[in-house]
C-alpha cells in the first residue's frame, strides 16, 4: 500500500502513521524526519535546509521534492509507505503525483482525519509536555495528578511557544485553506477516504484498518468488491495523472 496521510495539526497523524506502518509493515515517510536527516548528513542538501530554518524560512518544494526522491527510490519502500507531511497544497500534489508515476509507486490512498475545531483546540492548547522524559499530557483529558508535575518521573511541565490559542487557531485557519484544494484534487481521482478523527487513538485506527481491509479486496479490472460507500471510495486510479519527467537536482 502506497498512502498520504492528511490531517490538521493536534489530529493525530503521526501517531496514526507510526500504527499504521507497525500493522502493515509499511514504512512510513515523515518530511521533519527527512529534514532533520539531511541536516545531520551535513550535505549540500542539509547545509541548505540548515539556513533556511536559521533564518525562519520555509524549506523550499525544490529541496523537498529531492529529499523525497531519494527516499522515495530506497529499496525498503517498494513494499508500501506512508507518507506523512507533504504534500500541503495542490502544487506539492500535483508534482508528487508525477514522482511517483515516474518511478512507477503511485499513490493507492489518501486518509484525511477529519476533526472538529473545537477537539483539535482542546488538544493542542491544553499540551503540556515533561522537561524531563517528554512524556506528553493534556489538561482538559489527560491531566496529571499534581498539577503541573510529571506523574512518572517527576519533572516539571512546559507548554510550547505554539501552543497558544492565537497561534494554534491560526495554523488551523492555514490548514483549511490549503486543504479544500487537495481534497478536491484527490476526490477527482477516487482516492480519498476520511476518517472520523475525533474518537481516541484505539477507535480511530480500528475505523482506519476496516477502510484499509475493504480497499485491498480489488477485482482485477480495479473496482472493490462490495456496494459499500467506503468500498467504492476505496477504488484507486494510479493512471489519471499525466506522467511529466521530473527535473533531478
Amino acid at each position: 500500500m502506497r498512502i498520504v496521510i492528511l490531517g490538521a495539526p493536534g489530529s493525530g497523524k503521526r501517531t496514526q502513521t507510526g500504527l499504521l506502518a507497525q500493522k502493515f509493515g509499511l514504512t512510513s515517510v515523515m518530511t521533519g524526519e527527512l529534514l532533520r536527516a539531511a541536516v545531520a548528513e551535513q550535505g549540500a542538501f542539509g547545509r541548505e535546509v540548515k539556513e533556511l530554518q536559521d533564518a525562519g524560512r520555509a524549506v523550499t518544494e525544490d529541496i523537498m521534492l529531492s529529499l523525497l526522491w531519494k527516499r522515495l527510490r530506497e529499496p525498503e519502500l517498494q513494499a508500501g509507505f506512508i507518507l506523512d507531511g507533504f504534500p500541503r497544497n495542490l502544487l506539492q500534489a500535483l508534482t508528487l503525483d508525477e514522482l511517483l508515476i515516474e518511478i512507477e509507486q503511485p499513490l493507492e490512498l489518501i486518509l484525511l482525519i477529519d476533526i472538529e475545531t473545537d477537539t483539535l483546540m482542546e488538544r493542542l492548547v491544553g499540551r503540556r509536555a515533561c522537561h524531563a522524559c517528554g512524556l506528553l499530557y493534556n489538561i482538559y483529558n489527560n491531566p496529571t495528578v499534581v498539577e503541573g508535575i510529571c506523574d512518572v518521573c517527576g519533572g516539571g511541565l512546559y507548554q510550547r511557544s505554539d501552543d497558544n490559542e492565537e497561534t494554534v487557531s491560526s495554523r488551523i485557519h492555514v490548514f483549511d485553506h490549503l486543504i479544500s484544494s487537495l481534497i478536491t484534487h484527490y476526490e477527482r481521482q477516487e482516492r480519498l477516504l476520511r476518517i472520523d478523527g475525533n474518537g481516541e487513538i484505539d477507535a480511530v485506527f480500528q475505523h482506519i484498518c476496516k477502510v484499509i481491509g475493504v480497499g485491498e479486496a480489488r477485482t482485477p479490472m480495479g473496482k472493490a468488491k462490495g456496494s459499500s460507500t467506503e468500498a467504492q471510495q476505496a477504488v484507486v486510479s494510479g493512471n489519471k495523472t499525466k506522467t511529466t519527467t521530473l527535473k533531478k537536482r
